[in-house]
C-alpha cells in the first residue's frame, strides 16, 4: 500500500517561485488592460462626439481637427487631457477627430499632409488654417492652444525640442504658415 495523503501537495522552491512570478504578471497584465480600456473607451468617447470637418469649419467656432488610430498609445495617453480641456472651453471650440485608419478621410490626411500621430490641425472661427502641432500635448498646452484660437490670438510656441522637420510641406493650405508650427514632445514611434 502506498501512502497518498502528501503526494502533489508538497511544491518545490522552483514551482512556488514560477507561482508567485506568474500572479505577479496576471496582477500586471489586469492592471495594464483596465487601464488600456479606459483610455481607449476617452478616445471613444471624443470620437463619438466630434462633428463631420466641414461643419465644424463652417459653425463659427474655432476648430481643432485631431488625427489619430485606435491602437495608438499616445493618442490613449492624450484622450484625458483632451477631454479635460475641451469641458473647460466647452460650447467654445469643436473637436474634429479623424482616424487615420478609415480611408473616408484620406483627402484631410493628405490634405494637411499627416505623416505622424497624433496631429492636431488649427482652425479660427472663419474656418481659415492657422497651424498644427504634430505629438502629444499635455492639459496646459492644450489649454493654451485653445485659449489662443478661441481670443483668435496668436498660437503659442513649446520649446521643447522635437524629433519631427519643423518645416511642413508646401501646399495651398500651409504656405503662410511656416510660422504657425508648434513644436512639440517627440511623437512615439508606433512601428
Amino acid at each position: 500500500m502506498i501512502d497518498t495523503t502528501n503526494a502533489g501537495k508538497d511544491l518545490s522552491t522552483f514551482q512556488k517561485y514560477f507561482l508567485v512570478f506568474l500572479s505577479i504578471c496576471l496582477v500586471i497584465a489586469l492592471f495594464f488592460l483596465r487601464n488600456g480600456f479606459k483610455a481607449s473607451e476617452m478616445l471613444d468617447q471624443l470620437a463619438k462626439e466630434s462633428l463631420l470637418p466641414e461643419n465644424a469649419l463652417t459653425n463659427g467656432k474655432p476648430t481643432v481637427f485631431e488625427f489619430y488610430a485606435d491602437w495608438c498609445e499616445v493618442c490613449k495617453e492624450m484622450a484625458p487631457e483632451m477631454i479635460e480641456a475641451k469641458k473647460q472651453n466647452a460650447n467654445k471650440i469643436d473637436i474634429v477627430l479623424l482616424n487615420v485608419d478609415n480611408s473616408r478621410w484620406i483627402d484631410l490626411i493628405e490634405k494637411y499632409d499627416v505623416n505622424g500621430i497624433p496631429k492636431m490641425t488649427f482652425f479660427d472661427s472663419k474656418g481659415e488654417f492657422k497651424g498644427f502641432s504634430l505629438g502629444v500635448k499635455k492639459y496646459n498646452e492644450l489649454n493654451e492652444i485653445f485659449l489662443a484660437l478661441i481670443n483668435n490670438s496668436e498660437l503659442p510656441s513649446f520649446t521643447k525640442a522635437s524629433n519631427s522637420s519643423n518645416l511642413p510641406s508646401v501646399n495651398s493650405s500651409s504656405r503662410e504658415s511656416f510660422n504657425n508650427i508648434i513644436k512639440s514632445e517627440a511623437p512615439r514611434n508606433h512601428n
